[in-house]
């Protein structure tokens, strides 16, 4: 997927062991093709293995080559702080186990390791130790990073964080926007802590674009004025950002034209249009039959409404894009098509069954137990979309559809938004798309961002009036606009409707409902579990009837009452 033009880069590094028997230093640069270097971007990664440990060399190296072999192969959609934390947590648990062999841990598997991440418009830094990043901008020469040592004398310190120093790993993050002309510079202490920023800075201004040769040249000369350590350098600089000419990205979302309007028993591409299922001004939903195989599929076409507008395509672009990259049972899957197309469309899994609006319209009998079930396959398939910093932002009835087996399904990613994706700049607004009125979290509606707990919000919605046959707050939730209108709402507590639901299980639904997001649950398996199993926070005072506190006792109770009655009139009339 091609949404924005490259980012160039002229990049160049070098290394020495200088007068030490080993070079514990250790460096890389990974500038990759499209569609990497748009999803993930170029890096740039600097280690420096500490000599006083039994493996810094090792432990360098490790950072390094993993570093860029893993962050690579995380998800596309995750964002650069998240997929580049997650590597750098594991990287660090390895390293901090390793140690453990060693009589003294602290003299294990330790480095320093500084990160340079550009993705987009943005540079992202990942640094823990004395490692260094700079940046010449214009005449402006910055250090980024700040050394994580400690000084005991003039000439000797002593590192307070390192990679596997420590099971917990604190990492300083930073994320700056970045120009044209931008260049960064990545050292060792072999060479910073021996030449001064101006020489430096000097030495960066008054060489060519060879930066193999300037790296080397600094080296050189840190070692003339007397560096006793491994000397190692980068120079990153930034020719061209993505997304320069808004022709360039709208030119490649239009590769393929729209589709015109199908009709029953027309075919495109190998596909012959059996019924439509929905048409709406955004776009067309067709049942279609592989004409070779037989095999039914879901069809979704854009509308022509749309034909001139990048943001709209984007959209519809990512909707096969996000589908492609989840695999669980309770979401709809859209299969990696290679048959070449002739205009934009996408397919996915046909489900037989009904939604989940037309379940709650004609069901009679609300099991609480069936209700649950089908909650917890919308968390798991909800589950799988967070996995992949994915937020579906409208969960409703109409988007989930129960197969004939009893299986749950999202089917729609029309709103979803991508972390990682919504990090790359385009030249035109992205389309967003807030969820249904009905469903949708007030964070929404207030134009603030939203979070796993707004899916959550949506979720308690769908399960409260699974449960009841109505919704929580009314039809008045649909018209608030403002802090203030949702504040003048009132909860209606689900046993009012329906008397089997415990209070304990309300309490549940209250919680994930509340219009404040920091007070919702923070995860939805907490949520789940709540549901299951009675939570004391929730329970009522003693004083409340057993009717609210726990309906389902109170019909028990009841029931046995009247038995026993009915029992002693018998005996009597019997006597």
């Amino acid at each position: 997927m091609h949404l924005s033009s490259r980012l160039n880069t002229t990049v160049g590094q070098a290394t020495d062991k200088g007068p030490k028997h080993q070079n514990e230093d250790c460096l890389g640069i990974m500038v990759p093709d499209e569609p990497a270097i748009t999803m993930k971007g170029m890096v740039a990664v600097i280690a420096d293995g500490v000599s006083s440990a039994e493996a810094g060399k090792e432990a360098s190296e490790t950072c390094v080559k993993n570093f860029l072999n893993d962050y690579y192969s995380t998800p596309d959609s995750w964002t650069v702080k998240t997929s580049s934390q997650k590597v750098l947590t594991a990287l660090n648990r390895w390293l901090y186990g390793q140690g453990q062999r060693f009589i003294d841990a602290h003299r294990g598997y330790i480095s320093t390791l500084s990160i340079l991440v550009i993705k987009s418009h943005m540079v992202h830094i990942f640094h823990i130790g004395d490692s260094r990043i700079y940046r010449l901008r214009g005449g402006d020469f910055e250090q980024l990073t700040t050394d994580h040592s400690a000084h005991v004398s003039k000439d000797k310190a002593y590192l307070t964080r390192a990679m596997g120093m420590d099971i917990r790993l604190d990492v300083d993050y930073r994320t700056e926007a970045v120009e044209k002309g931008d260049l960064f510079f990545l050292s060792t202490d072999g060479i910073h802590d021996f030449l001064s920023k101006k020489e430096i800075k000097e030495v960066l201004q008054s060489v060519g674009s060879d930066f193999e040769q300037v790296c080397q040249t600094l080296i050189d000369q840190a070692k003339e004025v007397g560096s006793d350590d491994n000397l190692s350098c980068q120079i990153v600089r930034v020719d061209q950002l993505p997304d320069a000419n808004s022709e360039d990205v709208y030119k490649k979302l239009i590769d393929l034209p729209f589709p015109p309007f199908l009709d029953i028993g027309m075919s495109i591409d190998g596909y012959r249009v059996l019924n439509e299922i929905h048409a709406s001004n955004r776009s067309q939903l067709y049942v279609v039959e592989d004409i070779e195989t037989q095999k039914k599929w879901v069809m979704k076409t854009p509308s022509v409404n749309y034909e001139d507008d990048p943001a709209y395509i984007e959209r519809f672009i990512m909707e096969e894009w996000i589908g492609r990259r989840i695999d669980c049972p309770n979401v709809v899957k859209v299969p990696t098509e290679e048959r070449k197309r002739q205009c934009l469309y996408y397919l996915c899994e046909y489900v037989e069954g009904e939604t989940l609006a037309k379940w709650i319209e004609s069901t009679n009998k609300r099991d609480v137990g069936q209700i649950l079930d089908i909650i917890e396959q919308v968390v798991r398939g909800v589950r799988s979309l967070h996995r992949k910093e994915t937020l579906h932002q409208d969960l409703k009835p109409d988007n989930i559809v129960l197969t004939l087996d009893g299986v749950a399904k999202l089917i729609d990613f029309g709103s979803c938004l991508v972390a990682g994706v919504n990090e790359i700049a385009t030249p035109f607004e992205r389309d967003t798309i807030l969820g249904t009125a009905t469903y949708a979290a007030p964070e929404y509606k207030l134009r603030r961002a939203g979070s796993v707990r707004s899916d959550l919000f949506s979720i308690a919605m769908i399960a409260y009036e699974m449960l009841t046959g109505h919704l929580p707050f009314g039809e008045t939730f649909d018209h608030c606009e403002s802090a203030q209108d949702f504040s003048r709402l009132k909860y209606v507590p689900a046993y009012r409707y329906n008397p089997m639901v415990p209070a304990w299980m309300d309490g549940a639904l209250r919680k994930a409902l509340h219009f404040s997001p920091e007070l919702r649950y923070e995860s939805l398996s907490e949520f789940v579990f709540d549901l299951r199993h009675p939570n004391q926070q929730f329970m009522r005072l003693k004083n409340q009837p057993m009717l609210e506190s726990n309906p389902m006792l109170f019909w028990q109770v009841t029931s046995g009452a009247l038995l026993v009655g009915q029992v002693i009139t018998l005996w009597l009339w019997l006597g």
